[in-house]
């Protein structure tokens, strides 16, 4: 009992330097995690998690492209004249810059948005003044005339943003003219324009089946645009602009290219400095919703574009409340104790459908551990681009 721990899941904020294009991040990483566990006296172990923010990942790797970049390549894949543009989130700092990239390579932009809200949560306006109007969402579209006779103006509740007209301004300022349309339904953008990008994240695999299903005569996802450089620029092979944010008024940042390498790399300098096996990961945007304004964090295509490979899979954990409520209500203090650690010790390695595990939540571990990262490392000016998880796959038993 006496050397007992005392303390589970530890998640640490790890300050680094400022990292800038070209750096050895692998090395820059292992030393500061290492640095800071010296000056806070604690030891690495086994199976703790080193998670680096993409942005230092993209940032170290170059990985920009220019809002001429942009229209070159929308203009080489979409024709240059009239397209539809659909389902974009509302972001300043997510998508406006690319809107600016994508008009100015095209004459005409009829930009679809989708309502009451946008694909992560972003409301243009309330289910209960659609209901007020008698507006069926699935099936209605709304020219902007009646968008704004119905609803007026509509500023986002955090940004102070009216998105319809901050959107159709930014396409204007680009030269190209534009017509803005509310609706839902992926195929209602084909009444205007027969060259579509579709703006969505998550559901984009399925808009574009739809849409070309329906005879569009071309259909690209933002994952399709920036997937190879265009004039020496970065590029993302697999996730094009999608997990991009805004870098300069005229540069985006795209989500980091391949990082395997870089996990693999962490995990062996922390082995051969502390004979630990730590694992490793990349983390973006956390998966979860704010309940005030209703918004869905995942703006990135994924929580994780790399890591170790102890980090596949799901939690397998049984519900500690659940053993004491239900098959060892009998027992108390250090029976209740032994009988619950016997049974944790004797799990399966697959509790699917056993009752004892009900109400864990099996999502994917990448997922719930990069999630308490965004949520560690803030979106500010916290200067911990580096999270340090420890204990994350301790249980009773340990």
């Amino acid at each position: 009992m006496a050397n007992e721990r005392r303390v589970g899941t530890v998640s640490r904020g790890i300050r680094c330097p400022i990292f800038k294009e070209g750096d050895n991040l692998a090395k820059m990483v292992t030393e500061s995690v290492l640095e800071a566990a010296k000056s806070e006296g604690f030891e690495m172990r086994d199976r703790d998690v080193i998670c680096i923010t993409e942005s230092v990942v993209a940032r170290t790797q170059g990985n920009y492209a220019s809002i001429d970049d942009i229209a070159a390549d929308v203009k080489a894949k979409l024709g240059g004249e009239k397209i539809g543009v659909i389902f974009p989130i509302l972001s300043r700092n997510r998508f406006a810059i690319c809107l600016r990239g994508i008009a100015r390579g095209a004459k005409k932009v009829v930009l679809m948005l989708s309502y009451p809200s946008d694909e992560v949560g972003n409301s243009l306006v309330s289910l209960d003044k659609i209901d007020e109007a008698g507006i069926n969402p699935y099936s209605d579209v709304l020219t902007l005339e009646k968008y704004r006779e119905l609803f007026g103006e509509n500023k986002h509740e955090f940004t102070g943003v009216d998105y319809v007209q901050y959107y159709g301004d930014i396409i204007r300022e680009e030269g190209a003219e534009v017509e803005i349309i509310f609706a839902n339904r992926e195929k209602a953008i084909l009444d205007y324009a027969d060259c579509i990008l579709t703006c969505d994240i998550h559901s984009r695999a399925r808009t574009k089946r739809i849409l070309k299903a329906a005879g569009a005569k071309v259909v690209c996802g933002l994952d399709d645009i920036m997937n190879a450089p265009v004039n020496g620029s970065g590029c993302n092979e697999k996730y094009g602009l999608l997990g991009s944010n805004k870098s300069t008024e005229d540069k985006v940042k795209l989500f980091p290219r391949e990082c395997k390498d870089l996990v693999l790399d962490i995990q062996k300098q922390v082995l051969d400095a502390t004979g630990k096996c730590v694992e490793v990961m990349v983390y973006g945007d956390g998966a979860f919703k704010d309940p005030q304004g209703k918004i869905w964090e995942l703006a990135d295509p994924v929580v994780s574009p790399a890591f170790t490979d102890g980090l596949i899979g799901t939690p397998n954990e049984l519900k500690l409340k659940y053993l004491a409520d239900n098959d060892f209500k009998d027992l108390s203090g250090e029976a209740l104790r032994e009988a619950i650690k016997k049974s944790i010790k004797e799990k399966g390695d697959n509790l699917v459908g056993n009752m004892a595990s009900q109400g864990t939540t099996p999502r994917q571990l990448t997922d719930l551990i990069g999630s308490l990262c965004d949520l560690t490392s803030g979106s500010g000016d916290k200067g911990t681009p580096v999270v340090l998880v420890q204990g994350y796959f301790d249980n009773y038993t340990n």
